[in-house]
């Protein structure tokens, strides 16, 4: 499998990382660490240099609990930011982590190839016009690039979304999910998706674990990249009793299990730790 990102390609033959660039006061784990631009920078080279194939630039939390922002103040949060980016490395594939059309629209504009959406666009019913606007076909027939789009589940909104989650299958109902918003993409002529579970998001503590378990499933039916974001989220902290910060090492753990499964995308706060989790998984799948 291969993602257009703009101009380029990139081959999801091997599993590729994503690391997180939370640039907001009150993300879970590195909330108020990258605020400023230098020390975005540094930790963007860092990420760069330790093997990370994108870079996730998210301005507004999503953490269970955390209240909305404003357009006005989430813009002005990553627009420098990838800007900045854009500057320093203009090699590396960006990637917004927002659910807000015009925010979308402004980082592509800017730079950015992927648009990560929680929310299936069920918070902002432009987002998914908007991406197809940025895939369309121009008049003269020319495509400058194309923008892949991370497809979410998530039940409820991050203010709630913990309170009580219900299904009654939890990754037959997903399933069901992603077929019906992948069919709506594909009419919107949107044909690069990255699906996404949503680990944690309206999901108790061993619903998650299912979905981990049948992770595989996904990509089977729908023959679609598989992202997963499980990078210290409390299904580790909650099991093992340690707090974000003590959670590296149940997030390679929880990788490796997600690798087996087919994961093509780990989305993670370590980026090195991730690397080397996929080449050790790689000798393991050539035995």
């Amino acid at each position: 499998m291969t993602l257009r990102c703009g101009s380029r390609l990139l081959d999801l033959a091997r599993p590729r990382v994503m690391g997180i660039l939370n640039v907001t006061p009150d993300s879970f784990f590195d909330g108020g660490r990258y605020t400023d631009l230098d020390h975005l920078l540094q930790q963007a080279e860092k990420m760069l240099s330790a093997g990370a194939d994108l870079l996730d630039i998210g301005g507004a939390s999503s953490r269970p609990g955390a209240l909305e922002v404003s357009a006005a103040e989430e813009m002005d949060r990553v627009m420098p930011v990838i800007e900045t980016l854009s500057g320093h490395f203009p090699e590396a594939l960006l990637s917004i982590d927002t659910w807000r059309a015009s925010v979308a629209r402004a980082a592509v504009q800017a730079g950015v190839a992927l648009v990560n959406d929680i929310s299936a666009g069920r918070l902002d019913h432009d987002l998914y016009p908007t991406v197809a606007a940025l895939n369309a076909v121009q008049p003269d027939g020319s495509q400058p690039g194309a923008v892949p789009y991370v497809l979410m589940h998530m039940q409820g909104r991050p203010e709630t979304m913990q309170q009580a989650p219900v299904y009654t299958d939890v990754v037959a109902e997903v399933l069901d999910f992603f077929i019906a918003e992948v069919a709506k993409l594909r009419d919107l002529h949107i044909h690069d998706i990255i699906l996404d579970p949503g680990f944690g998001f309206g999901k108790t503590v061993e619903q998650n674990y299912q979905l981990l378990r049948q992770l595989s499933v996904f990509h089977h039916v729908l023959q679609l990249p598989v992202l997963v974001g499980l990078s210290r989220k409390s299904m580790i902290c909650k099991v093992l009793k340690v707090h974000p910060e003590q959670a590296l090492n149940g997030t390679t753990a929880l990788h490796m299990v997600a690798l087996q499964q087919g994961a093509n995308i780990l989305r993670v706060h370590d980026v090195r730790e991730a690397v080397e989790v996929i080449q050790l998984w790689e000798i393991v799948k050539k035995g």
